[in-house]
């Protein structure tokens, strides 16, 4: 099987748009979407009835703001201000039909395919932040899976577990570049993720998104530039948080 796998739109019609367009040509049997497709940005709705077009190829898990907005009062009380206040105005703008989309939104983990998972966060918690060696290492002992993708970060990256006469090995790398191909080691396990969509914070305010082709086991990573001014200028005029807009500029 062949996957388009996309993580963390939130809300980020145009990023979304240059993913899209960029992948169009790329054959695929199915997208892969790792979680939140709100918060931040200031096209939900749009954002979403785009996921909603694709129809059956999506196979989704539900990320923490994908929740949060569901019930901002009670949800949203481990944000910060700004992530606060955009959940908020999202739970005021989303249309029934999106808003039942989200609450059809499956908890991760989820199993793909023999050996292929995804998650949101961890496959233990939707809200944990894989950023380590250490918490790789607990991901990995909660899901036998042999490639996990995850998200929630909005740092592509990946952690690869090697074992060997019962000793294990555990790698973490950053993944940077327009164009990243790996060819996974059968033999050895590993946890994905492919960056952000819409708001990617490595440094590089390209959109990021990936594709895998199981059968071979090749992940490729793409950067994809947008129109980051037509993003930004639409969460100021929706009277959201200056910084939500002007750190879609510095992918941060």
């Amino acid at each position: 099987m062949r996957y388009l796998i996309i993580s963390d739109l939130h809300g980020n019609l145009e990023a979304f748009r240059a993913v899209l367009a960029h992948a169009a040509r790329k054959r695929r049997d199915a997208v892969l979407f790792l979680g939140d497709a709100v918060g931040y940005g200031a096209a939900p709705n749009q954002v979403i009835e785009r996921l909603r077009a694709m129809g059956h190829k999506v196979v989704s898990v539900r990320g923490n703001h994908d929740r949060v907005v569901l019930d901002p009062e009670e949800g949203s009380v481990f944000f910060n201000a700004h992530a606060r206040r955009a959940a908020f105005w999202t739970a005021e703008v989303l249309t029934p039909a999106n808003r039942r989309f989200l609450e059809n939104l499956p908890v991760g983990p989820k199993v793909i395919e023999d050996g292929v998972a995804i998650c949101h966060g961890s496959p233990a918690d939707e809200d944990e932040y894989l950023f380590s060696e250490m918490e790789a290492q607990a991901a990995f002992r909660s899901l036998p899976a042999s490639v996990t993708f995850f998200g929630h970060s909005h740092v592509p990256c990946m952690f690869e577990l090697t074992t060997d006469g019962g000793n294990e090995s555990l790698v973490g790398v950053l993944l940077r570049g327009s164009r990243v191909v790996i060819d996974l080691d059968p033999a050895r396990r590993y946890l994905i993720n492919p960056g952000s969509v819409g708001q990617p914070r490595d440094r590089d305010p390209r959109a990021s998104y990936a594709v895998y082709d199981s059968a071979i086991r090749r992940f490729t990573l793409h950067r994809v530039a947008y129109n980051v001014e037509a993003a930004r200028k639409r969460i100021l005029s929706a009277g959201l948080p200056a910084i939500l807009a002007d750190r879609l500029v510095h992918g941060s």
